[in-house]
């Protein structure tokens, strides 16, 4: 298991990598609410994805859904950051679980890509 100094650093690798995403892509990204619970350390992060890059993110607690719902283990967390586990293959085997509408898995594909 990840410790939750890994998750946030994981997480402000994953904001610099969409960042660092080609312009013509990042520039599609509509402004959305993201959460990523991480199951084993009981803890939900919030933030937002504007245009193409993650900014905004907190444990803080909200009442209020966010549009893309991702949730995993720390470790897969850490790994798909890492680039030791893919995205397709997490998701379909049911270690990553993502609740968004189709068009925002379409702009997550091309902002991971």
């Amino acid at each position: 298991m990840a410790s939750l100094r890994e998750v946030r650093k994981a997480l402000d690798d994953l904001g610099s990598h969409l960042a660092g995403a080609d312009e013509k892509v990042r520039a599609q990204a509509e402004d959305r609410t993201v959460s990523c619970r991480i199951t084993d350390l009981d803890v939900t992060f919030r933030g937002r994805l504007a245009g193409g890059e993650l900014v905004d993110v907190t444990d803080a607690i909200s009442s209020e859904p966010a549009q893309i719902r991702l949730t995993m283990s720390s470790d897969d967390l850490v790994d798909l950051v890492a680039g030791r586990l893919s995205f397709p293959h997490a998701w379909a085997t049911g270690r990553v679980r993502l609740d968004a509408s189709f068009r925002d898995l379409l702009r997550l594909r091309s902002l991971m890509g």
